[in-house]
């Protein structure tokens, strides 16, 4: 099976966030997960497919750094998606800020970018939002490049790659349910990643989500929410989002936890004598296999993929 867009692998999702009438437990989120190296890819889809639940790979700026070119990302991914078609997945660039670099992954083969340029100003946010949502869907239905558009709306607390935001101008800048609608309808975006209290990196304490602004937001749009910064987040929490409509969960610093730990405890155990890189790292692609099998059980996706598998062949 080929890579699909985000807003296609989470049109169900998005269905049963907003019908008034489904119970709250049927909803779910789509689990989307940092990886930095190509193990890490695969070890995110094999916990995805022990679960039958639908997945998005998403590449960071400075992972992007560290791995070289957004094309052998696409073309690791692409293979990927066709060793486990069973698993419906999205290859997602997160918070990038460069409009041309966005684009060039486009043309390469992702198929969920963010344009990130929340720090600016409405009207230009909504100007650079617009253009990149523009380029990815090429006037047509599907898009030539198939690609969907996430954008934010408001700040995140912490350091992501080169966006840096203090607590302090976060708490200032939670999303505005107010201006939600003229964001989305201006855009043309297919997700709003939204500023509820969570932040970027290990949290010091327990984060305080404004759920009363995400029910503002939800009933504000009909386009998928998203959910940064899960690192931390109480479980509870999760759950609380997923009942309320959010469609997305991103979690990136955790699993690198996972991974470094796994691969910490394998050079302990193995004797000085093994130089064999697959016994020493291959502990973390499991380890974050287990750990992605965890959060699909978490976000209610577990056993999804047919129905999103359905949504896609309607």
């Amino acid at each position: 099976m080929a890579l699909v867009t985000m807003k296609e692998v989470m049109a169900d999702s998005l269905r049963r966030a907003l019908d008034k009438n489904i119970d709250p437990k049927e909803r779910y989120a789509v689990g989307a997960f940092n990886f930095s190296t190509i193990p890490e890819m695969v070890g995110i889809v094999e916990g995805a497919r022990e679960k039958n639940a639908p997945v998005i790979l998403m590449l960071s700026l400075g992972a992007l750094k560290y791995i070289g070119s957004l094309e052998l990302v696409a073309d690791a991914a692409k293979g990927i998606a066709r060793q486990y078609p069973e698993v419906p997945m999205v290859l997602h660039l997160d918070h990038a800020t460069d409009l041309d670099m966005i684009k060039h992954a486009v043309t390469v083969g992702f198929t969920n970018v963010m344009i990130d340029a929340s720090q600016e100003s409405f009207e230009i946010n909504i100007e650079k939002s617009r253009e990149i949502a523009e380029f990815a869907h090429d006037q047509s239905p599907r898009g030539k490049f198939g690609c969907s558009v996430e954008a934010e709306l408001g700040m995140l607390a912490g350091h992501e790659d080169n966006i840096s935001v203090s607590e302090e101008d976060a708490g200032k800048a939670y999303t505005d349910p107010a201006l939600v609608p003229e964001f989305v309808e201006k855009t043309g975006i297919d997700a709003l990643a939204v500023a509820i209290g969570t932040a970027h990196g290990f949290y010091k304490a327990a984060p305080k989500i404004r759920f009363d602004l995400l029910e503002e937001i939800r009933k504000a749009t009909d386009i998928p929410l998203v959910l940064h910064g899960g690192t931390g987040v109480p479980d509870e929490d999760f759950k609380k989002c997923v009942a309320m409509g959010m469609s997305k969960i991103n979690v990136g610093t955790g699993l690198k936890k996972v991974y470094t730990d796994a691969v910490r405890e394998a050079i302990k155990v193995l004797p000085e004598t093994e130089y064999d890189p697959r016994k020493i790292v291959g502990p973390g692609r499991k380890a974050i296999a287990e750990e992605i099998a965890s959060k699909c059980d978490l976000f209610n996706a577990t056993g999804k993929a047919k129905a999103v598998m359905q949504e896609l062949y309607r």
